[in-house]
């Protein structure tokens, strides 16, 4: 019996799910629940947004156990920057994808054909340089011309790729003449028996499951389907089809049905959810979750260990910074049993990066109640200027934050904040932890008052300075 490989492209295609884009902490939530339904391949998007898109990538890379595979657009042509992007993976692969219809072949990459088939064995060639595993996407495969197709998988093959997909992009096929279409490929491109061969079939005519089915009587390898409804088949179907055609149509699948249920709904919660884009705090609540597993270090990890661990948790820090963080980390691992990923944020923020203050508190009135909506006035002194801002938020600190973005002029991603106390009784000190995501990278501040949200306050404008240091 063959074992059908489900590529999961969720994060490929979550543009289709929701409109706003997905935050950093929301990909590696979707990234670690794939992993623990055990998909047999992860698709990674192609890199967009340079510093973002590769961190996302890297630390994805660096903590799934299964299968990782990288979009490479023909025409972008960012082969290395992706390979470094997913090269910690424990199986990385490069996924080439090019148009092979006659419209997407003018349109999108302003080519004929025979350009086309030279530029899909340049590239072939460029990812096979970087990676062992290169796989060759045909895009719009079912509506370009038959000698044109073969000449192109022949020449991705001959060029080094181990791995071909076929798409159905508009999902123009019934599932009888998917079925042919595959045949007469096979026929046509014997090569085609020395690889392995995936489909990527559209849903538009809502018959991508009746198709995929077709095309594994066929003898393909694989089919690319989303967890949540995205016009693809989903893994949900799938899963199904192999429970109930599995032994007509000879084939299993690896992939953990029991948990498949409740990893659906997790997935399907975490990327339809209504996303708070007036508010600082939009993105925490999500990311919080993907937080809740902890890590305990102790004065045996050396500092590769524990720089893994600060890299994990989104910091991207110099040598020097590092080896600052893993001093600190050993002063308070001598006196603590173990030190987890809260006290290692603390750290970060307290000694990772310390700069000039570009922005000082002057001075700030904060209103709240249960029978007002809280308001914030801040007054900052940025280079001896005076700024004042005025925000309305959710609560005080809601405020607070949406007053000094006002000021500032910029919304940042707030990757995490967390309040906890330092002293104890009526008069304790209170120390907040704020962490801003700009550009890809994670900047951490850490204010400490026996005014909460003074703390609050003074720990937004820490990591506020050090990322207007870094830009300067």
């Amino acid at each position: 019996m063959k074992t059908m490989k489900l590529i999961d492209m969720t994060l490929t295609e979550a543009g289709k799910i929701r409109e706003s884009a997905l935050t950093f902490k929301e990909k590696l939530e979707v990234a670690r629940i794939l992993d623990r339904l055990k998909v047999d391949i992860l698709e990674l998007p192609a890199i967009r947004s340079g510093k973002a898109d590769q961190l996302s990538n890297k630390t994805i890379a660096a903590m799934v156990n299964i299968a990782i595979t990288a979009q490479v657009d023909i025409i972008e042509s960012n082969i290395e920057e992706t390979w470094e992007s997913i090269r910690s993976a424990k199986r990385p692969r490069l996924n080439l994808m090019a148009p092979v219809s006659p419209a997407l072949m003018e349109y999108s990459c302003h080519k004929k054909a025979p350009a086309m088939l030279e530029l899909i064995r340049e590239k072939v060639k460029e990812c096979r340089f970087y990676c062992e595993t290169v796989e060759f996407t045909a895009v719009d495969a079912t509506r370009a011309e038959t000698g044109v197709l073969r000449d192109a998988v022949n020449a991705a093959i001959e060029a080094g790729a181990g791995k071909i997909t076929l798409c159905d992009t508009a999902g123009v096929l019934l599932p009888d003449e998917f079925g042919a279409f595959i045949r007469e490929m096979k026929e046509a491109v014997p090569a085609l028996e020395d690889v392995q061969l995936y489909v990527q079939i559209s849903d538009a005519l809502h018959m991508g499951t009746a198709c995929a089915a077709a095309a594994a009587a066929c003898g393909i390898d694989g089919v690319k389907c989303t967890a949540v409804s995205a016009g693809y088949p989903t893994l949900e179907q799938m899963t199904k089809l192999v429970q109930v055609k599995g032994d007509v149509l000879d084939i299993c699948c690896g992939i953990r049905s029991t948990e498949l249920s409740r990893a659906v709904s997790q997935l399907t919660w975490l990327l339809t959810a209504r996303e708070e884009t007036e508010s600082p705090f939009g993105n925490v609540a999500i990311g919080s979750a993907a937080d809740s597993a902890n890590v305990c270090l102790d004065i045996n990890d050396e500092i590769g260990e524990v720089i893994k661990v600060v890299r994990q948790l989104g910091y991207d820090l110099s040598d020097e910074d590092n080896a600052k963080v893993y001093e600190a980390f050993r002063r308070v691992a001598v006196k603590k049993q173990f030190v987890g990923t809260k006290e290692l944020d603390a750290i970060v923020a307290s000694t990772a990066l310390q700069v000039p203050s570009t922005y000082r508190i002057d001075n700030y009135v904060i209103n709240s109640g249960n029978v007002i909506t809280a308001t914030a006035n801040l007054l900052l002194d940025k280079n001896g200027e005076k700024l004042r801002g005025v925000g309305v938020g959710d609560g005080p600190i809601d405020a607070a934050f949406l007053a000094i973005e006002q000021i500032i002029g910029h919304h940042y991603e707030l990757d995490d904040f967390q309040i906890q106390t330092v002293t104890e009784g009526r008069d304790a000190m209170g120390s907040a932890l704020v962490k801003l995501r700009a550009d890809g990278r994670v900047y951490s501040g850490n204010g400490i008052s026996t005014d909460i949200i003074g703390a609050s306050i003074r720990a937004y404008i820490s990591a506020l300075n050090k990322i207007v240091y870094e830009e300067a």
